[in-house]
């Protein structure tokens, strides 16, 4: 599926959709509940669907309602069949953990872009733990379940905080209690939190180190719980930047006292110029004048595309640090977000963990998004400014944000699908 993007005038009101990683972390921990849970507002796209498939393999029932999941867990059983996670490293990540306390042998597969992502370091922080786990081919892992001792285990912080998240996930439910240290300091720090906070609705406490290098648990039992997601700041980003870029926008149901790392989208817009306007529950952004500006993305890598073209618009040299993460992601973003810039007339200098990005005016180019829906997403901003875009693979942005098209069309945005 391929978009084509015009110049077009933005100007409206929509709705960010719920948060992929909460609606994620909301499952899990119902699933690791007896009894019955309830999703509110969780997010429908790959991702979760994903999360849903694996889960029903050992055991986890979810009824799917118009706006709210109702989930029976705590009564794992071994599964028949392989469990494809798709694309979701979420998903692999945490279920890697999971099947530690599901009896019998699990089998968890990757699709093909996810097989290459870093798994090692859970597998031997799992391992440290008693679990018998191992990589049988590029693309599974398997995990033989019934065996989690507890006590101490080590990783490191900064490949994925998923890591960690996966860890805290099972720990309380190990034979003894458990510690986590980390031998490099923790990158992507609110994720973690995040994960803390999502186990709190469920009954679960966490004991952090104030430098969140040390996170311990006690043996407890998860509690069913009703779990509200709240609006996701990673996807609201576009709709954010195109505003400030394009015109008019005002996103909703988004909470100014979210955890979301990626909510400092906001201060990315403010120093930039951008006129931005919150209130309880919403922000507006009007197109300004930008300006380029200096930040380290370490806290919030997913937001490197958008700030990517947002200084490709902004007067001046943008300096972005940080970044060696976004190299393994669904796609190698340092590299997709460089080509892709360039393409459009954009200077840019790519270093190991800096991009370095020179405004000026954009020319219409076709973008080859590597099937990453982060990078589809930002570049049909920068599209909609200069017009004369196409975006490649756009079927993509179903990752997290199956609406993306019809909600750029909602903004006046000049997009046409030819599939």
């Amino acid at each position: 599926m391929r978009a084509l993007i015009s110049k077009s005038e933005i100007k409206g009101k929509v709705i960010a959709p719920s948060s992929k990683s909460y609606t994620i972390r909301g499952l899990m921990c119902a699933a690791l509940a007896r009894g019955e849970s309830e999703i509110i507002r969780p997010l429908g796209s790959d991702d979760t669907e994903a999360a849903m498939e694996v889960l029903s393999k050992v055991g986890v029932h979810v009824l799917q309602k118009e706006n709210s999941w109702r989930v029976t867990g705590g009564d794992f059983h071994e599964p028949n069949t392989d469990m494809f996670c798709r694309e979701s490293a979420a998903t692999l990540r945490f279920m890697t953990a999971i099947c530690s306390l599901v009896p019998g042998t699990c089998r968890l597969v990757s699709a093909p872009s996810l097989a290459v992502r870093p798994l090692d370091p859970l597998i031997q922080a799992l391992e440290q733990l008693g679990v018998d786990c191992y990589q049988d081919e590029k693309e599974s892992v398997v995990v033989k379940g019934g065996k989690l001792r507890g006590g101490l285990t080590e990783l490191l912080g900064n490949i994925s905080s998923q890591f960690i998240s996966a860890m805290l996930l099972i720990s309380p439910l190990a034979d003894e209690g458990v510690k986590i240290r980390l031998t490099t300091p923790l990158e992507s720090q609110p994720f973690v939190l995040m994960t803390v906070e999502c186990l709190n609705m469920f009954g679960i406490t966490v004991n952090c180190s104030r430098d969140l290098r040390e996170f311990e648990t006690s043996n407890q039992t998860y509690q069913p719980a009703k779990y509200i997601v709240e609006g996701d700041w990673s996807s609201a980003s576009y709709p954010l930047a195109l505003g400030a870029l394009s015109g008019e926008v005002e996103v909703e149901n988004l909470n100014p006292e979210s955890l979301q790392g990626d909510k400092i989208i906001l201060d990315f817009l403010k120093d930039m110029g951008a006129s931005v306007t919150t209130s309880q529950n919403s922000v507006t952004v009007r197109k300004s004048p930008l300006r380029a500006i200096r930040a380290n993305l370490v806290d919030c890598i997913d937001l490197l595309p958008t700030v990517a073209v947002l200084a490709a618009a902004a007067e001046g040299t943008s300096e972005f640090t940080g970044i060696e993460r976004a190299r393994l992601k669904e796609s190698n973003r340092a590299s997709a977000v460089t080509e892709g810039l360039e393409g459009m007339g954009i200077k840019v200098t790519e270093e190991s963990n800096r991009l370095v990005i020179t405004g000026s005016p954009a020319r219409g180019s076709v973008i080859d998004s590597r099937c990453d829906h982060r990078i589809a997403m930002a570049f049909s901003l920068l599209g909609s400014v200069v017009g004369g875009t196409i975006i490649g693979d756009a079927e993509c942005v179903s990752k997290t944000y199956p609406e993306f098209w019809d909600i750029l069309k909602k903004l006046g945005g000049e997009v046409k699908i030819d599939e």
